[in-house]
């Protein structure tokens, strides 16, 4: 009695075993940014301003 090897495991080859884990990444991406977009991320409302001094300015001729 002789024994073989199976190689191939499922009705997948390795090509589409690729492309559905690219797929599988894609949607995952686009889900988490969905999600992100969903989220309410709250505006600063102080403004922010800083005086320079003029002694920190240099001309350049």
């Amino acid at each position: 009695m002789q024994f073989t090897k199976k190689t191939s495991n499922g009705k997948f080859n390795g090509m589409s075993k690729f492309l559905l884990k690219v797929v599988l990444v894609v949607f995952v991406l686009f889900l988490g940014v969905i999600i992100v977009d969903r989220i309410d991320f709250p505006a600063p409302n102080k403004k922010i301003e800083k005086i320079i001094p003029n002694e920190n300015f240099k001309t350049i001729k």
